[in-house]
C-alpha cells in the first residue's frame, strides 16, 4: 500500500511531468523554426526532417538581415509600437481617471459604450478607416499606422478596474492637501499603478508588433512597412517556386526577439498587473 506521502511525491511528478510536456508542446513552434534558422533550404525540404542544428545558420541570418532589409523594418516596427504603446496608455490613464474620480451625465452609459467598441476591430472597420485616413492625407505615412490605435477599451478597462480597488480616502486626503486633478493623478495614481501600466505596455507592445492587415494596406512605401510585411517577402520570394525557408526561419527569430525582450523586462508587472487581488 503507497504510503500519502509517497502519494504525494507522486502526484508532484507527474504534475511536473505533465507540466514539462505541455511546456515542450507549446514551444515546439519556435524550437522548429530555430533548428530550422540554421538547416538549408534544400536540408529542410528532404524527408525524412532532420531534426538537428545545421551548418548555415551565418549564412541565413546573414541573408535575412541584408537582403531584406529586416534591421529597417524592426525599427519601423519600434518606432510604430512604442509611439503606439505610450499613447494608449497615456489615454487610457486619463480617460479611467475621468471615469472613476469625476462625475458626469451618462457616465455609465459612456465607459460601456467605450466596452463595446471591442466588439468593433480593426478588420470590421478598415474600409471606412482607410478611406478616412485617405482623406486626411496621412497614407503611406508613420501617423497612418500610430493614431488609428490610440483609443483602448482594454487600457480605460484595466486602469479603470484599478483605480476602483484604491481607497476613496486616498482620494479626499489628496484633496484636503490641496492636490488638484493632474497632482493626484502624476503623484499618487501613476506610481501606483505601475504594475498595471506594465502590462498593458506589454499587451500594446506585442499587438502592434504583430500588425499586417493595416499596414499592408495603408502603406506603400518599403523603406516604410513593419517586419511582418518583412517576413512575408522572405516566404515569398524563392526562385522557381521554392521559399527560402532557412532565411524565413532566421528571420521569425530575429522579429521574435524584440517583443520577448520587452516581455523579460516587464514580466513581474505583466503577472501583478492581471493578479487576482487588490493592491495596497
Amino acid at each position: 500500500m503507497v504510503s500519502p506521502k509517497m502519494r504525494d511525491k507522486l502526484a508532484t511528478f507527474f504534475t511536473h511531468v505533465g507540466l514539462m510536456l505541455l511546456v515542450l508542446l507549446m514551444a515546439s513552434p519556435i524550437i522548429f523554426a530555430l533548428i530550422a534558422s540554421t538547416q538549408s533550404t534544400s536540408t529542410i525540404l528532404n524527408y525524412p526532417p532532420q531534426f538537428l542544428p545545421g551548418n548555415a545558420i551565418i549564412r541565413n541570418f546573414t541573408v535575412a538581415w541584408t537582403q531584406y532589409n529586416l534591421g529597417r523594418l524592426m525599427l519601423n516596427s519600434t518606432i510604430i509600437a512604442i509611439a503606439v504603446t505610450v499613447g494608449k496608455t497615456i489615454i487610457s490613464l486619463f480617460a479611467a481617471v475621468a471615469l472613476v474620480y469625476f462625475d458626469f451625465p451618462f457616465k455609465s452609459l459612456i465607459f460601456v459604450i467605450i466596452l463595446l467598441t471591442l466588439l468593433l476591430p480593426v478588420p470590421v472597420r478598415i474600409v471606412s478607416l482607410f478611406e478616412l485616413v485617405n482623406n486626411l492625407g496621412l497614407a503611406d505615412t508613420y501617423y497612418a499606422m500610430i493614431f488609428p490605435f490610440f483609443a483602448s477599451a482594454t487600457g480605460t478597462f484595466l486602469f479603470r478596474q484599478h483605480f476602483q480597488s484604491i481607497p476613496d480616502s486616498l482620494a479626499d486626503a489628496a484633496r484636503v492637501d490641496g492636490a488638484g486633478p493632474f497632482r493626484f493623478m502624476t503623484q499618487i495614481l501613476v506610481p501606483m499603478s505601475m504594475n498595471t501600466i506594465g502590462a498593458l505596455a506589454v499587451i500594446q507592445f506585442i499587438y502592434m508588433w504583430n500588425q499586417y492587415l493595416w499596414p499592408l494596406i495603408i502603406m506603400q512605401s518599403d523603406n516604410k512597412q513593419v517586419i511582418q510585411l518583412g517576413l512575408k517577402m522572405l516566404t515569398g520570394s524563392g526562385r522557381a517556386g521554392v521559399k527560402p525557408w532557412g532565411p524565413a526561419m532566421a528571420g521569425s527569430i530575429i522579429a521574435m526577439l524584440p517583443p520577448l525582450i520587452i516581455f523579460l523586462i516587464l514580466q513581474e508587472q505583466f503577472m501583478k498587473g492581471f493578479a487576482l487581488k487588490e493592491e495596497k
